[in-house]
This record gives C-alpha cells, structure tokens and sequence, in this order.
C-alpha cells in the first residue's frame, strides 16, 4: 500500500500542516525530505530502513557520498538532499551563535561544533573567533592530523586572533575514535595556548573534544 493510500491523519505531509513538525518521527521528516520510496517500499519505510542502517538520523546526514551511495535506493540527486540539509543545519546553527545570545546556550555551542567536527575522518583542530560580545566572529580550522593526532602551534592561533581582533576564543577538536576523554596531550596544548592568548589579553573560554557522544567540555570540567 502507497502513503497515499494511508488514512489522511497518517500521511507525514498531512501529519506536517496539522500537527507541526515537532510530531513527526525521524522517519517521517526524512520521508518527507526524500519523496518516493525504493525498491517497492513505500517512501517512510524505506526512510526508516535508511536510518536503521546508518543508525540514526545523525550518522545519515554525515555520512560520506561514497557510503550513501552504496545503498539501494540513493543516487547522487538524493546524496545532494541530505548534504543540503545538513549545511542548512550548519548555518542555522553559526547564524544563532553570531547573535548577541548565542553563547548563552552551551549546548547550541556543542551542537554546532558536533556539526563540523564529528563526520571527520581525521584529527581536527579548530578554533571559535569571538568578538567583546562573545559572538562568532568566525570558525576555523586550523590543523589537520592522523587519525591520532593534529600538530598545534599556538603562534598559528594568535595569527588568526590578532587578524580578526578576536576578543576572546573556544578551541575545539575530534577524536575520531569516538572517545572524546580529554588526553594529557589535549591538556598540555590547552595551556600552551592559554598562556600565549594571556600575553595578548584574550580570554580562552572553553575547549571542547567532540567524539561519538555529548562532547566534553574543559571549562566544565575544571581543566582551564
């Protein structure tokens, strides 16, 4: 049976203009967002057979072009939705944190740079810009590594810092392993870098470790 044979108060559209979209299903949206079925399944159990094997609407969305389309049903005009989606998210979520009150939100903080950081396959080191007001000025990153580790040279942070006269800054990196406990090595380039930003007068606010789950922050931890 097609969705379109589904009782009205069934159908993700429909379900969309009454409800709103806070009371669709993950499978539901995706539904929505791709369109037609595959395969001979309707439209949301293909959606949900997609995020049964990617395991969830997170790992979808990050997923290379390569994975996506070595499964049924995904050619490159559907590897394009779920890449637009995904950097729709990305701005949305750097357009809240350029605002005045984006900082009073640590979770919006943790959310964008899960965004950026969590589908990399290698060590990433970045860095968050912020102007007097804690806004974004700008996000970068500065180092890439091995699967195990990116080299960090404080002098590259306080170019970028004196260049966009940064008024304060959040450090932030992967842990492609998915264990996102800070290492003694994460805490020794924390203070090398905390010690440059002092003799220029910049505040280090936070450093975040992104890996399979919440990423860890260093302020919250105590280890600033």
């Amino acid at each position: 049976m097609s969705v379109k044979e589904w009782p009205v108060s069934e159908r993700p559209r429909e379900k969309l203009q009454t409800q709103g979209a806070e009371y669709l299903s993950d499978a539901e949206l995706l539904a929505i967002l791709l369109g037609s079925g595959s395969g001979g399944q309707d439209v949301v159990s293909f959606a949900r057979r997609l995020l049964s094997d990617f395991g969830g609407v997170g790992a979808l969305l990050t997923a290379t072009p390569e994975q996506l389309l070595a499964c049924n049903g995904i050619g490159p005009a559907r590897v394009n939705q779920l890449r637009v989606v995904l950097e729709l998210s990305r701005r949305y979520l750097k357009w809240q944190l350029e605002r005045s009150d984006g900082f009073t939100e640590p979770t919006m903080v943790k959310d964008y740079l899960t965004s950026q950081l969590r589908h990399q396959g290698r060590e990433v080191f970045a860095i968050l810009l912020l102007d007097s007001q804690h806004r974004l000025l700008r996000y970068e990153e500065l180092f890439q590594g091995t699967i195990n580790a990116a080299p960090v040279y404080p002098r590259e942070v306080i170019k970028l810092v004196m260049q966009y006269n940064a008024a304060a800054v959040i450090l932030a990196h992967n842990h492609p392993s998915g264990v996102a406990e800070p290492s003694q090595a994460d805490q020794r380039v924390t203070e090398r870098v905390k010690k440059a930003l002092t003799l220029i007068d910049v505040a280090l606010l936070d450093h975040f470790v992104v890996g399979a789950g919440d990423p860890i922050s260093f302020a919250e931890r105590g280890l600033l």
